[in-house]
């Protein structure tokens, strides 16, 4: 199992863009899309974890030239992290449900295609292959602590309660 920071985070893509894709597909009951959602939260919930509490200060340290890009993943995860401790507070027979899953997927892509096809090179070529397994591991370890849902703090439960009641 490779260390490399880099193909960690591009296989958790990899697993996130298989539940989208079940999430996608059509005739599922209510109880298939809410195992679903609670999978994909779930791993958007860990991978935002260990990008914002490692890839993010790390490249943002060692990297300065890349601050600009890593300011707008912390506030791409921003929105997703919004999304997610809305949807963690549904049925999946809100007549929003879907709709908001959808909002998320989209978003979610967009963020992973820009990380892949440009970010990721940039990070390549600044730190190096040593680097990239040094992160890698610290990765990992952030991994075993993260959080496995949202977490809303109360002031935010009570206005997302607000609106989802």
């Amino acid at each position: 199992m490779s260390t490399d920071a880099i193909v960690l985070l591009k296989e958790d893509h990899q697993e996130v863009r298989k539940q989208f894709r079940a999430f996608r597909t059509k005739d599922r009951t209510p109880v298939q899309k809410q195992a679903i959602v609670d999978t994909i939260l779930e791993l958007l919930t860990v991978h935002t974890y260990v990008e914002n509490e490692v890839m993010y200060p790390r490249v943002r340290e060692l990297l300065p030239d890349l601050e600009d890009d890593v300011l707008e993943s912390y506030e791409e995860h921003h929105v997703a992290d919004l999304l997610c401790m809305e949807l963690a507070a549904m049925d999946a027979t809100d007549e929003r449900f879907d709709a908001k899953t959808t909002v998320l997927i989209e978003n979610v892509e967009h963020h992973m295609e820009e990380e892949e096809q440009d970010w990721f090179p940039k990070v390549r070529d600044g730190l190096g292959r040593k680097r990239l397994q040094e992160l890698g591991a610290e990765l990992l370890e952030a991994r075993k602590r993260a959080p496995r849902r949202p977490e809303q703090p109360s002031a935010m439960k009570k206005a997302i309660d607000a609106v989802v009641s």
